[in-house]
């Protein structure tokens, strides 16, 4: 099993926060590997939330290869952040580890968000095929106001190395995850989290359910679709397709994961919908066990569980600050003065909610709709 922590607040904190959950929670993770999604950026990337962030991996070569490629698109570089990385023994040293804001084309600068999105996204694409022979170009995300962050290693290793803990780094909603290699090569397009179009997810778990939903996503003709290092990818790509691609309310990402007996949906006011989603997309019903911690473009966070709930999961915090973890004990080392008995265990009918700015959690529960 891999180790989730996911932080939302009102106010800027540091992904050390999440690091150290994760040491807390180390039972559940080897050190193969973290990855980590910073939403909401504060400190130097604060006045620069409407530009585009291209996050990744790249060699001195794949360097010249991404700028000549994004020169000629017309994208100007703005901003650059490197970690500053320091040896760690057993961390293979990458050349190049970055962040880079770019202004967008002239020709795009009046488009409309769509069109934009569509922009960053086949950038990403492209740049990602051009070094996915010779991992001289590895990129995880281009978008505003996010930045991604993967190396092999163990997180509190992985801290040291990239120097977080000396790091101004702040955001106010980070996701974090600890990954146990249990089902495929150690690949960084496999390591969570997941991001795209403004949605990003992480999941502990196995998704034997991953094949017939891959063809399906596929299927869909949405370029985005593609890649599946991880069958935990799909869960991302399930809620943008849900959510921005069919237009549907965030709750029904859960009556598309696990839709509920014939009998149960009879009972709810939207029955027709959820009958509907139903038999329609059957093929994206999972069949865990799973955990899947999640983030939509507004900042809402969530939490889900498949029926079998064979994973664990705990949402607990003060009004301002939730946490969403693998383990009571990551929420203690982040919020350790609140109140225990209100700490959340989400079950197979449950979404734990927790909107923009952190101000209160809610359950929406799926028998009622």
């Amino acid at each position: 099993m891999c180790r989730l922590a996911a932080i939302t607040s009102n106010e800027y904190f540091s992904p050390m926060e999440n690091i150290i959950a994760l040491e807390t929670m180390k039972e559940g993770h080897d050190g193969s590997g973290m990855g980590l999604i910073l939403k909401t950026l504060g400190g130097e990337f604060e006045e620069l939330r409407d530009y585009p962030i291209l996050s990744g991996i790249c060699s001195k070569n794949g360097l010249h290869t991404l700028d000549e490629y994004l020169n000629k698109l017309g994208f100007k570089l703005k901003y650059a952040w490197t970690p500053r990385v320091k040896p760690v023994r057993g961390i293979a040293h990458r050349d190049y580890y970055f962040a880079r804001v770019y202004d967008y084309p002239d020709v795009f600068k009046d488009r409309s968000v769509k069109e934009k999105e569509d922009l960053l996204l086949q950038t990403r694409l492209s740049l990602r095929k051009l070094g996915e022979n010779d991992e001289s170009i590895i990129v995880f995300s281009f978008y505003p106001d996010i930045l991604t962050l993967k190396e092999v290693g163990d997180p509190l290793e992985l801290s040291e190395f990239f120097g977080l803990d000396r790091s101004p780094l702040k955001a106010k909603i980070i996701l974090a995850q600890g990954r146990q290699n249990t089902n495929y090569a150690i690949n960084m397009y496999a390591c969570h989290p997941f991001f795209i179009q403004g949605y990003g997810s992480m999941t502990n778990g196995e998704n034997t359910a991953f094949v017939p939903i891959r063809e399906f996503l596929m299927s869909r003709g949405f370029p985005g679709y593609i890649g599946y290092n991880s069958d935990s990818e799909v869960f991302c790509h399930i809620l943008h397709y849900t959510c921005k691609e069919l237009g549907y309310p965030l709750t029904y990402y859960k009556d598309v994961l696990t839709p509920l007996k014939q009998s149960e949906i009879d009972k709810r006011t939207d029955s027709d919908v959820a009958r509907m989603l139903k038999i329609s997309l059957r093929p994206l019903c999972i069949d865990g066990p799973n955990c899947v911690i999640a983030f939509t473009p507004d900042g809402t966070c969530i939490m889900v569980q498949d029926a079998k709930k064979l994973r664990p999961g705990v949402v607990g915090g003060v009004s301002g600050k939730y946490a969403f973890m693998s383990e009571e004990c990551g929420i203690d080392s982040v919020i350790p003065k609140r109140d225990k008995t209100r700490d959340i265990f989400p079950m197979k009918y449950d979404m734990v909610i927790v909107r923009p700015g952190a101000k209160e959690v809610t359950v929406w529960n799926q028998l009622h709709g």
